[in-house]
C-alpha cells in the first residue's frame, strides 16, 4: 500500500467519524469535509452547493412514516464528462432554465481555517447576474454528471473571475453529492490544483468518495436539525394538549366539594355492580370512594384536589365511542376493587400494587378510537408505525403517562424515586395486558403455576402473571354481569364492532370478520358462546379454583353462556333474530304502528278429550280408565294480533316463545286438565281472550262434525316453529 492510499484510508476513517461528531452542526461537519479534500487533493479553493429542496421537518416526517420495505429508485454509476465535449453555451443556458436553486454556499479558501457560508451567487446576486461557477453546478445537479474543465479559460474562451476578491479559476472539478435514498442534494466543487496542473482520474476517484461522505453527512445533520426541530413542536402541542386534556377549574372545585357516599351505596362490594342509573358526576365520586376506600389517599399522601382533578381528566380524555369509553373504564376498576376486597385478593398485594392496578383499570382504555390493533395495521395509521406490538394498549398507557405529567394531575408526586418507577411499572405491565394476545402468551404460564398448587405470588414474575390476568378478567367482566346488564352491553360492543368492519369495507374495500359484519348480526349469539367457551370459563374456573371469593365470577358467566346458547338455538330455530336497532330486544316482536294483522295458528294434535264437562282434576275416561280414543276432530285456536289486543296477552305470547318446555308444559297441561280445553297450551293463551272465543264444553258425547280443514293460507315460518314446539 502506497503512502497516498493509506493516507487516504485514514481521512475517509476521519470522515466516517465527522459524520456523527458534527451532526449538530452543518457548517462544520462540511468544513471539516472540505478541508480533508483540500489538503488531500492539494487544491486552492473548495465549495459545496445546497440545494434547496423540500427539507421541512413535515416532508422528513412523512418520509419517516413510509411504508417499510419501500425501496429507493436505483443510480446508474456517476458519469464523468470532460470539457472537450461540453458546450459551455449549452451550461449555461441549461443552468439558467433548469429550475433549482441553492439555498447555501460553503467556499473554503486556501490558507482558512472555517468555510464562508454565504448565498450561492455572491457578489454576481446584486448586479442581478447569475454567478458562472453556480451556472456551472446546476448543470451538474440537473445531469447527476461528473464534470472536469481542464482549461477553464481555453473552455469559456474567456478568463473566468470572481467579482468580490478577483480570483481566477483556472480548472474545475464539479461533482453532485447524493444522500442515502439516491437523491441529489448539492454539489461540490475543486477550483485550481496547486500545482497548475488539471485533475486527474485518481482526484477524481479520491474526490467522489468525499462527496459520498459529504452527502451522508449532510443528511444524517439535516434529519437530525429537523428531528430537534420536531420534537419542540411536539412539546408545544404536548402542552396545548395537556391544558385542553385536564379538567377545568370549576368542574375540580365541584367535585373537591361534594360529599362522596359510602361504597354500600354504590354497591362497590359487588360482583353485580350496575352503572346504568349512574350519573357522570355519580361515576366520578364512585371512583373517588375507590381511592378513599382502599385508603390509597392518607397512605400516599395524595392530595385531594390532585387526585379530583385527575379523575375527571381521565374521564375527559375518553372519546364517547359506544362501548370503550369511561363507563367502561369505571366497570372494570369497580370488578377490581370488589376483587381485591370481596374477592380477598388484596392480601396478595401491596398498597402501591393496589395504587398501580386502580390506576391501570381507570386508564386502561384512554383514547380508544372504537377499532381494535388489527384495523391500526390494516390502515397502516401512525399508531401502528410507532408501536408494532399492542398498539392501542401502548397508546393508552402514553395517554396515562400523558395526564400524570400535565399540571396539577401528578397523584404519584409524593412517592419515591423508587416507588415511582415501581408503579409506574405495576400500571405499564397491567395496561398491556389487557391485549388479549398478551393474554395467550401468559395463560399457559399461569395455568402451570396454579396446576402445581403455587400459593406464593410475591415473587416479581408470579406477581406480574396474576396481576395480568386479574386485569384481563376485569375488562371481560361484563360478561359475568346479570343477563339485562349482559345483553344490553354486548348490544354496545356489537355496535362498535359493526362500526368498524363498515370501515374496513369503506377504506380498505375488504370483507370484516364475522364479529365486525353487519350481515352476520344474527351469529352474535353463538359468538359470544364461543368468546366465553374460548377466553372467559378458563379464565375465571382457574382463578375461582385458586382464589374461591371470586367465583361469583365464575358463576355469572356460566349462567350468561347458558342464556346465549338458549338465544342461539332459538336464532337458529327461526324464532328470534338480532337486529342491528333492536339488538336489545331480541324476541320477534310486532311494532307498535303495524297495520296489517298477524295470525298465529295453534293446532293440538293427538290430545284426548275428556268425557263430560267441569274443569275438574284427574284425566281419563268416567269410570277412571283410559281416555277413549281422540275424536278426528283437532281444536283450532286463532289468535289475531291487532291494536286491540292487550299488553298483557302479548306479553305470554312472546314468553311463549322463548320457553324452554313449551311442548313438555302442554302435554302436562292437556293431561291435568280436565275437559275444558283441547291443550294446556292452548288454554293457557285463551285465558286471556275474550269469553266468545272459548269453545264451552260438551255436555254428552256426540258424534263429531265432519273435521273442516284450516284456511289456505301460506304459514309463516314462525308459525310453523311454533307449531314444532307446542
Amino acid at each position: 500500500m502506497s503512502v497516498l492510499e493509506f493516507r487516504r484510508n485514514q481521512i475517509l476513517l476521519n470522515l466516517a467519524r465527522s459524520i456523527f461528531e458534527e451532526q449538530n452542526n452543518l457548517q462544520c461537519l462540511v468544513t471539516r469535509i472540505m478541508t480533508e479534500a483540500r489538503d488531500l487533493l492539494k487544491c486552492e479553493r473548495c465549495a459545496v452547493f445546497l440545494l434547496n429542496t423540500d427539507c421541512s421537518e413535515a416532508s422528513h416526517l412523512e418520509k419517516i412514516l413510509e411504508r417499510p420495505g419501500r425501496l429507493a429508485p436505483e443510480r446508474k454509476p456517476l458519469c464523468r464528462r470532460e470539457s472537450n465535449n461540453v458546450d459551455v453555451d449549452d451550461i449555461f443556458q441549461q443552468g439558467a432554465h433548469t429550475g433549482i436553486h441553492f439555498s447555501t454556499l460553503f467556499e473554503l479558501r486556501a490558507g482558512a481555517a472555517e468555510a464562508e457560508a454565504r448565498g450561492p451567487d455572491g457578489g454576481a446576486a446584486q448586479s442581478g447576474r447569475s454567478s458562472p461557477l453556480a451556472d456551472i453546478a446546476r448543470y451538474v445537479a440537473a445531469t447527476g454528471q461528473i464534470l472536469n474543465i481542464g482549461d477553464v479559460s481555453a473552455w469559456m474562451k474567456t478568463d473566468l473571475r470572481q467579482e468580490e476578491d478577483g480570483f481566477m479559476a483556472r480548472s474545475i472539478l464539479c461533482m453532485p453529492i447524493v444522500n442515502g435514498q439516491k437523491t441529489v442534494i448539492g454539489v461540490a466543487q475543486l477550483i485550481n490544483k496547486a500545482n497548475g496542473s488539471p485533475f486527474t482520474d485518481c482526484d477524481v476517484s479520491i474526490f467522489e468518495a468525499f462527496a459520498i461522505f459529504c452527502g451522508l453527512g449532510i443528511h444524517n445533520t439535516q434529519m437530525y436539525e429537523n428531528a430537534c426541530k420536531l420534537m419542540a413542536k411536539q412539546k408545544v402541542a404536548l402542552e396545548c394538549l395537556s391544558y385542553h386534556a385536564t379538567a377545568s377549574a370549576e368542574d375540580t372545585s365541584k367535585l373537591q366539594l361534594d360529599t362522596i357516599p359510602s361504597a354500600e351505596t354504590y354497591n362497590l362490594y359487588s360482583f353485580k355492580f350496575i352503572d346504568f342509573d349512574l350519573s357522570d358526576e355519580d361515576t366520578c365520586r364512585a371512583t373517588i370512594r375507590m381511592f378513599l376506600q382502599c385508603n390509597l389517599v392518607k397512605q400516599f399522601h395524595i392530595p385531594y384536589d390532585v387526585l379530583c382533578r385527575w379523575v375527571l381528566s381521565v374521564k375527559k380524555n375518553y372519546r364517547p365511542v359506544k362501548y370503550h369509553n369511561w363507563r367502561h373504564a369505571l366497570n372494570v376498576a369497580q370488578t377490581m376493587f370488589a376483587m381485591l376486597k370481596t374477592g380477598k385478593m388484596e392480601r396478595f398485594m401491596t398498597d402501591l400494587e393496589i395504587l398501580g392496578l386502580l390506576v391501570a383499570c381507570l386508564c386502561h382504555d384512554l383514547d380508544h378510537r372504537g377499532t381494535n390493533n388489527a384495523f391500526q395495521t390494516k390502515t397502516e395509521s401512525p399508531l401502528a408505525i410507532l408501536y408494532t406490538t399492542s398498539t392501542m394498549e401502548h397508546h393508552h398507557f402514553d395517554q396515562c403517562v400523558m395526564i400524570l405529567n400535565s399540571e396539577g394531575n401528578n397523584i404519584f408526586q409524593s412517592l419515591s424515586t423508587e416507588d415511582y418507577r415501581y408503579v409506574m411499572k405495576t400500571v405499564e405491565n397491567a395496561i398491556i395486558s389487557t391485549d388479549l394476545a398478551m393474554y395467550f402468551k401468559k395463560k399457559s404460564s399461569f395455568m402451570e403455576l396454579v396446576e402445581d398448587g403455587e400459593f406464593d405470588w410475591q415473587s416479581e414474575g408470579k406477581k406480574e402473571l396474576l396481576c395480568g390476568m386479574m386485569m384481563t378478567a376485569c375488562d371481560v367482566s361484563a360478561i359475568a354481569k346479570p343477563w339485562e346488564v349482559q345483553h344490553k352491553v354486548a348490544k354496545l360492543v356489537a355496535d362498535e364492532f359493526f362500526d368498524q368492519g363498515d370501515l374496513e369495507k369503506l377504506q380498505l374495500n375488504q370483507q370484516p370478520v364475522a364479529m365486525m359484519d353487519r350481515e352476520r348480526k344474527d351469529e352474535l349469539p353463538q359468538m359470544q358462546v364461543g368468546f366465553i367457551d374460548v377466553i372467559c370459563l378458563p379464565l375465571y374456573k382457574v382463578l375461582s379454583e385458586t382464589f374461591p371469593w371470586i367465583k361469583p365470577l365464575y358463576d355469572g358467566c356460566l349462567e350468561n353462556k347458558q342464556h346465549w346458547q338458549d338465544l342461539a338455538e332459538k336464532v337458529e330455530m327461526g324464532l328470534t333474530w338480532i337486529d342491528h336497532d333492536t339488538i336489545d330486544k331480541p324476541v320477534e316482536e310486532f311494532s307498535k304502528g303495524a297495520e296489517e294483522d298477524i295470525e298465529f295458528t295453534v293446532t293440538t294434535l293427538n290430545c284426548p278429550e275428556k268425557k263430560g264437562g267441569g274443569g275438574g282434576g284427574g284425566g281419563g275416561g268416567p269410570d277412571g280408565g283410559p281416555a277413549p280414543p281422540p275424536s278426528g276432530l283437532s281444536r283450532l285456536v286463532s289468535l289475531r294480533r291487532t291494536r286491540t289486543l292487550g299488553r298483557v296477552m302479548r306479553d305470554r305470547l312472546s314468553s311463549s316463545l322463548y320457553s324452554h318446555g313449551s311442548a313438555s308444559d302442554s302435554q302436562s297441561a292437556a293431561g291435568a286438565g280436565g275437559g275444558a280445553a283441547s291443550g294446556g297450551a292452548g288454554a293457557a293463551a285463551m285465558a286471556a281472550a275474550p269469553a266468545a272465543e272459548q269453545a264451552a264444553p260438551a255436555a254428552e258425547p256426540s258424534p263429531p262434525p265432519p273435521p273442516q280443514p284450516p284456511p289456505r293460507t301460506k304459514p309463516s315460518k314462525t308459525r310453523s316453529k311454533l307449531c314444532e314446539i307446542l
